[in-house]
């Protein structure tokens, strides 16, 4: 782009979009000082409809509370029964004189509802049962649509809509509004032969409902003053933008005539001419510009060397970086590249680094660098500060120097995994070559930590925690899995579900901590009777699986009998010491092909075999019917 064509844009930029903004701008206010009055007005008075709204979600939570704390309500609660919390929930509701109270179990489900069913405004109550895990959510409401727009209206004049998200209108003041979209937080509306300005809010509702509350007030048409109040306005900015572009042209003829003599002695340097010098004349800025452009051709020169020079340190550079991203989660490749670098960062001859795969391990070496002849002594002096103190070392032998850095596996691990050395002889470590040794080091170190944490992590996310089984997304990946191989290769595909039997009964008389055992030891059966190649998890509380590659109908059959012998062989000791417990437990056994056609169907086959378990008797197994068969039927 040209000097000139640059000249224009800075017009343009500077001048032109300036004035297109400040008209903009004014006549913005204009209109807004005509309707100000209005919106400050809806403005105003959507605060107190905030507040009347938060006022009875803070009613309901009050409520809510005492509720919970009701002694028939709370024994309800440590009990789970459902049925005495029906008619608690509907006893308290008259007494209290409540609109709605809602038990809820997950996100949309409810145990107990009673009340009317439009109330609205709920507050939330956590409940928890005897064991102070989470029970459910308790919500209570003390208003409706209805009586809380009619309130907002009263006190404030405006008009009240209440929606539902993804529903219709819980409840209007404004008749014909029921079509009406209105925008979230603030916005304008036709309704009819009305202009209104609206302001939006949501709270939430019952359950994962999710409410949007309007207030509508109409807006007034623009007067005749302010039409003219435009016109001047566009007048004096035309006035304005004609002068603006004659001093324009003056100073860019001014401005094109200085910068092409310095186009003309910038293009001898472009030519390699260093020696090249920019014409001063005067004292203003463009001398002063001229001079700084001469120095800095003297200067070029005298930079290009460095840059030769420095060049080749950073290629060395990048390249070690990129290794370092190479092996970001590579433990040995990781120290490699840390001892390499600390050995050439602080001048050492040698460095080393040493691991060990767990505490009871010894120390191994993964990474060495340079020649450790004559150094070894003063290398074991210093790390054996390390595995004494568990922190940063050194040590001096004979004329020998060494630096040791310690590595941890996490942040709260105190005992030593790792450590890093570097030693020299002829002269000792400065305090800056120690203090970016360690910073290398340590560096190293929370790099280590971080593999550690990504494989802590990886694990967890597809392991339960209790029995250590596959958790229900690994389950459900594994299932998907299997039954795509199993229908690429046309190779059976076995499904065993496993229900311990009346294990609400072991909670409920020996506590949750003897249920967990059990839990563990089923599992542990679970996990022994599987192959290699199955995949057992725990997809449910008391519910566990196995996914069977390549077995059969009666190999899968064959297998969860073998697990439900070894369930029932179990005498696991009571925690308190008084005996022991004996479980039994329930499976149902189902194939792919054979007991269904897809992923669901298998799934729905082992359930119902299961199921037809437990109706039987229980402590047994039963296999799924043929699909085949039921359809032939």
């Amino acid at each position: 782009m040209s000097f000139r064509n640059r000249l224009r844009l800075f017009f343009v930029v500077i001048v032109i979009v300036p004035m297109i903004a400040v008209g903009a701008v004014l006549f913005i206010l204009i209109a807004n000082a005509e309707t100000g009055k209005d919106d400050a007005r809806v403005s105003a008075n959507s605060d107190a409809a905030v507040r009347i709204a938060d006022d009875a979600i803070r009613d309901g939570q009050t409520l809510g509370r005492e509720i919970a704390t009701d002694v028939p309500f709370a024994t309800a609660v440590r009990r789970n029964d459902i049925e005495a919390l029906q008619a608690r929930a509907e006893d308290l509701l008259r007494r209290k004189n409540a609109e709605r109270i809602v038990i809820a179990r997950g996100a949309n489900r409810a145990a107990v509802d009673v009340g009317n069913a439009s109330a609205t405004f709920p507050g939330t109550v956590r409940l928890l049962d005897e064991d102070r895990r989470s029970f459910g959510r308790l919500q209570v409401s003390v208003v409706t649509p209805s009586a809380y727009a009619q309130r907002v209206k009263r006190l404030t004049g405006l008009e009240v809509m209440i929606m539902r998200l993804g529903g219709g209108v819980l409840t209007s003041t404004l008749r014909g509004a029921g079509r009406a979209k209105i925008a979230d937080n603030t916005g304008e509306v036709r309704i009819g032969d009305t202009e209104y300005r609206t302001f939006a809010f949501q709270r939430g509702g019952f359950l994962s409902e999710r409410l949007k509350v309007a207030v509508l007030g109409p807006r007034t048409r623009l007067s005749q003053d302010v039409r003219r109040n435009r016109i001047l306005t566009g007048l004096l900015l035309a006035g304005f933008f004609i002068l603006a572009l004659t001093f324009a042209l003056i100073v860019s003829r001014s401005l094109r005539s200085q910068m092409e003599s310095f186009l003309f002695a910038a293009r001898q340097l472009r030519s390699g001419d260093f020696s090249a010098q920019v014409p001063t004349v005067g004292r203003d800025e463009f001398a002063m510009l001229g001079d700084e452009f001469n120095q800095m051709s003297r200067q070029l020169e005298d930079r290009l060397v460095d840059l030769n020079r420095e060049r080749g340190r950073l290629q060395v550079a990048m390249t070690r970086i990129g290794e370092t991203f190479a092996s970001n989660l590579d433990r040995e490749a990781l120290l490699e590249i840390v001892v390499r670098a600390a050995v050439d960062g602080v001048g050492a001859e040698a460095g080393r680094a040493l691991v060990r795969p767990t505490f009871t391990d010894p120390f191994e070496q993964v990474a060495i660098t340079g020649d450790a002849h004559g150094l070894k002594e003063a290398i074991r002096a210093a790390e054996a500060k390390v595995f004494e103190t568990g922190e940063p070392s050194d040590a001096q032998v004979d004329d020998a120097s060494a630096l040791s850095h310690p590595l941890r596996r996490d942040e709260a691990q105190a005992r030593v995994s790792g450590v890093v050395t570097v030693a020299r002889e002829g002269r000792p470590f400065t305090a800056a070559e120690r203090e970016l040794f360690h910073y290398l080091a340590g560096s190293a170190a929370v790099s280590i930590e971080n593999v550690g944490l990504h494989e802590t992590v990886e694990r967890q996310a597809v392991t339960d925690e209790l029995t250590g089984l596959f958790n229900r997304r690994r389950f459900q990946e594994a299932m998907a899995t299997e039954v795509e191989r199993a229908r690429r290769f046309n190779q059976p595909l076995g499904l065993v579900l496993l229900d311990i039997d009346d294990f609400k009964a072991v909670n409920d008389t020996y506590g949750h901590q003897q249920g967990d055992l059990v839990l563990r030891e089923v599992a542990r059966v679970l996990r022994e009777s599987s192959r290699e190649i199955d995949e057992p998890a725990r997809y449910g509380g008391e519910e566990l699986a196995v996914v069977l590659p390549g077995t059969d109908l009666d190999g899968a059959y064959n297998l969860a009998e073998r697990v439900r012998s070894g369930i029932e062989a179990l005498d696991l000791p009571l925690l308190d010491g008084m005996g022991t417990l004996r479980v039994t437990a329930s499976l149902g056994a189902a194939t792919l092909p054979g007991s269904a056609e897809d992923m669901r169907g298998l799934f729905a086959a082992a359930d119902d075999a299961l199921y037809r378990a437990k109706r039987a008797g229980k402590n047994r197994t039963e296999r799924a019917e043929d699909s085949t068969r039921l359809q032939g039927g």
